[in-house]
């Protein structure tokens, strides 16, 4: 008799798979930086899709030379502040933050996002993170960054997103003297990461609620004579009577979606300010009309329209060579159908 054999139903990545604490996602590494200081994410608002024509400029391509079509997402991707610099220490325990130093006018609306420091002396704070550095204490400087979604037309809210965004650099004192330029002040995205180069995308993915197994896991159904009491979308067993002990393994019913999922290696096919270059007729479904600067990153990226997308520079960037896209034409079809 033949052995009964398949691969188990849906992958174990990222189990337990719970909803994610923010919608705001966290980067725990960054893309290693040696030369200049330099600010090493950013963040925007996920528009919608559209296609473009543009050349294969892919080495050893099939298409290599002529015009194909690509799907394209849209980020709009408005200046960011800089809230406040703070500095982080190193030891067996993982990273500590040792101060902070904040902007001297910060925007009223920032307070209905975090209380906002009173009584605050800067000079002090200045003095004990220039002793932090003197002393060698200092492992990391990242800066507080905020969004300003009052001046988007498609995302209805106006309390901006904080996150923390890390000063890259071979130096920590040239580290320290740029993330002083850049306090108080707004940055843009081309000041991250340039056309034609590679980068990560980070989002929390739509949310679907409590699925069953056939949806979440992949399970197949259960055949007709199987399905006992009419049970088609159970799994056939959670396991054996002793040890009587289900593992964490065997696919059950839970969450699915809204978790935090980051795609590798997206290229940015064009960063431009006019936004009426790509807006269609009518405006995109479910946003509406652009307003600010925008990006289109090649293919498609995690979470539904509206959500807060962070990028950062490509850590896993490998042989990639970037090349400068040229794009043919961006469809401004209306999406309404």
């Amino acid at each position: 008799m033949p052995k009964i054999n398949r691969p188990r139903r849906g992958s174990l990545a990222f189990s337990p798979r719970k909803r994610a604490k923010s919608p705001i996602p966290k980067y725990q590494s960054w893309a290693p930086s040696q030369g200049a200081p330099i600010l090493q994410g950013f963040a925007g608002y996920k528009v919608g899709m559209t296609h473009v024509v543009m050349v294969d400029d892919h080495k050893n391509s099939p298409t290599e030379g002529k015009e194909i079509m690509v799907s394209v997402t849209v980020i709009e991707v408005p200046t960011m502040k800089v809230a406040a610099i703070r500095a982080y220490s190193r030891d067996t325990y993982g990273k500590h933050a040792l101060t902070e130093i904040w902007a001297d006018q910060l925007d009223s609306v920032l307070g209905r996002r975090i209380t906002l420091p009173k009584d605050y002396d800067k000079e002090a704070a200045l003095k004990k993170f220039s002793d932090a550095l003197k002393a060698g204490t200092v492992a990391e400087i990242h800066v507080l960054t905020y969004t300003q979604p009052a001046s988007l037309s498609g995302v209805p809210k106006k309390v901006p997103d904080l996150m923390e965004i890390k000063i890259g650099g071979a130096d920590l004192g040239k580290q320290f003297e740029f993330a002083q330029g850049l306090l108080g002040k707004e940055v843009s995205l081309e000041s991250v990461v340039q056309t034609g180069a590679y980068a990560d995308i980070t989002a929390i993915t739509t949310g679907k609620g409590t699925q069953g197994v056939v949806k979440r896991w992949g399970v197949a159904l259960r055949k007709r004579k199987h399905a006992v009491g009419g049970k088609e979308r159970h799994i056939g067993t959670l396991g054996p009577w002793n040890p009587h002990h289900i593992r964490w393994e065997v696919p059950q019913i839970g969450q699915m979606g809204f978790q935090q999922r980051t795609e590798f290696n997206k290229r940015i096919l064009k960063i431009s300010e006019d936004a009426s270059e790509v807006t269609p007729a009518g405006g995109f479904l479910h946003y509406g009309v652009l307003k600010n600067p925008y990006v289109l990153i090649k293919g498609s990226i995690p979470g539904p329209v509206k959500r807060l997308i962070r990028i950062r520079p490509a850590i896993r960037q490998g042989e990639h060579v970037v090349r400068m896209p040229t794009i043919q034409f961006v469809s401004v079809q209306s999406k309404q159908g």
